[in-house]
């Protein structure tokens, strides 16, 4: 959750055994700007949902009335994404931030190349956003979770984060022994309010048209939920940190911050400090030191899917740091770990298999057997379906670097794919297992485009699948 695009600077504040007060740090006009209090009651939120759909509604009828006036079409859809609606749903998302702006991330991230420019550019906007509670709130919180005198702890504490995302802030602090940490500190009522505000996020996305009623929205509505609620347990999160440390300690070339557990609660999570710039800077430095790092990354997707059985589903770029001198990858953020179904994990196996050895027949039952495409999308589109396998099984085949840069069979497959989801009866909710997975690995490839970065992606699965067994075992 560390946001690369946040170099916050700002020196620390020391703190003595006797200060009570809250250090201030506001006194620019920028730090001002980004400070906002998180609306942190039930009645609040509601209240700021509802003035964001007040606002949206007189939009609409201004931008309805000028169309009507002038001769042009309406649909729910253009009056929505005008751009003063834009900058009313992105303002107000980021203002509430928790579950509504960790939506908009999920949903960003999944969609991004189906989505409408507009709504693309709200999203982009959230994942960006840099505002910060103001000193006062995360005193409040500090003091609820650590206790009225929690400066006693610490030799400074810097009420200045570096970094802010969707359901937390990042503090530098070191201890009075003389350890350097991360603090993130929850936003709050963020746990609280998660059910009731990714209903009122999907209700918008249904007022403008981006849920559409033939899907089961409702199990990914549950699924978000879930995934939250994770999200916000600090204690849990540490414990899935602690685990990814264990993992890879003998790994060379990733770092995992360590627990800090004496400090860690449920709305609070210490870890050592661990330094590194921005992952996206791995894309300026020579093509050998950029494919060995991202070589890397996709060797540990591999396996979380087929050997750890645990996987972080969250791929958002600001999980990852880099560290020039070394090469190494600080690995960030835990709160979407979950367990990958055996299932799941063995229905890749087959496919990956299937198509490593060219087997079309196979690739596609592994499809349909895994849940991953209805029978009925075979049996409506066999062509388009068979299209679309060759143009993968012909990308992966290949001993050779995969370049993910170079991403001309993307709209090929995305034609294929658009032109099937117009044929409203073959549309399904695929298993929710089965998105998360898809969700992590979409998004490494996208980190990859970003870096473009040249990878032997057969080598390395060939590798895993050989040193990897499978975890639902074939009956006798």
């Amino acid at each position: 959750m560390h946001n690369p695009r946040l170099p916050f600077p700002g020196k620390p504040v020391p703190v003595s055994d006797d200060d009570n007060r809250v250090p201030e740090f506001a006194d620019r006009p920028e730090d001002r700007a980004r400070q906002r209090a998180v609306p942190a009651g039930r009645v609040a939120r509601i209240g700021t949902f509802g003035r964001l759909v007040g606002g949206v509604a007189g939009g609409m009828v201004a931008e309805g009335a000028r169309r009507l006036a002038s001769g042009e079409g309406i649909t729910a859809r253009d009056l929505i994404l005008t751009p003063g609606n834009v900058q009313r749903l992105t303002d107000r998302l980021s203002h509430l931030r928790g579950a509504a702006m960790k939506m908009g991330q999920m949903i960003s991230l999944d969609a991004g190349d189906f989505l409408p420019e507009e709504l693309s550019r709200i999203l982009a906007t959230l994942r960006d956003q840099a505002n910060f509670m103001p000193t006062r709130q995360l005193d409040a919180v500090l003091k609820a979770e650590w206790g009225a005198d929690w400066r006693r702890q610490f030799r400074w504490f810097n009420p200045r984060p570096i970094a802010a995302a969707s359901i937390g802030q990042v503090h530098k602090a070191l201890t009075r022994d003389g350890q350097e940490l991360a603090i993130k500190v929850q936003y709050p009522g963020v746990a609280k309010s998660i059910d009731s505000d990714v209903d009122n996020v999907m209700t918008l996305l249904r007022v403008a048209g981006f849920a559409p009623p033939e899907l089961e929205i409702d199990k990914l509505m549950a699924a978000a939920k879930q995934q939250l609620h994770e999200e916000a347990d600090y204690e849990r999160e540490g414990a899935q940190m602690a685990m990814y440390r264990e993992r890879l300690a003998d790994v060379p070339g990733f770092v995992v911050p360590k627990l800090h557990e004496e400090l860690t609660r449920g709305a609070i999570l210490a870890m050592s400090f661990e330094d590194g710039v921005s992952i996206e800077e791995l894309g300026s430095e020579p093509a050998e030191r950029r494919d060995d790092v991202f070589a890397r990354l996709i060797r540990l997707v591999a396996r979380e899917l087929f050997d750890f059985g645990v996987m972080q589903t969250d791929p958002n770029f600001a999980n990852f740091r880099y560290r020039r001198e070394t090469g190494e990858i600080v690995l960030l953020d835990f709160g979407a770990c979950r367990p990958v179904d055996p299932a799941v994990a063995d229905g890749y196996r087959k496919m990956l298999l299937a198509g490593l050895e060219g087997n079309a027949a196979d690739v596609l039952k592994a499809t349909i057997d895994a849940g991953f495409m209805m029978p009925i999308v075979a049996e409506r589109h066999p062509e388009r379906v068979s299209r679309m396998i060759d143009i993968v099984m012909g990308e992966m085949r290949e001993d050779a670097p995969f370049d993910f840069g170079d991403r001309a069979f993307i709209p090929l497959l995305r034609d294929e794919g658009w032109a099937i989801a117009q044929d409203k009866e073959t549309w399904a909710f695929p298993p929710i297992e089965t998105l998360f997975v898809q969700r992590k690995v979409s998004g490494t490839a996208l980190l990859g485009a970003r870096l473009k970065a040249k990878v032997n992606i057969r080598r390395i699965t060939q590798d895993v699948l050989a040193s990897t067994a499978p975890r639902v075992q074939a009956p006798d």
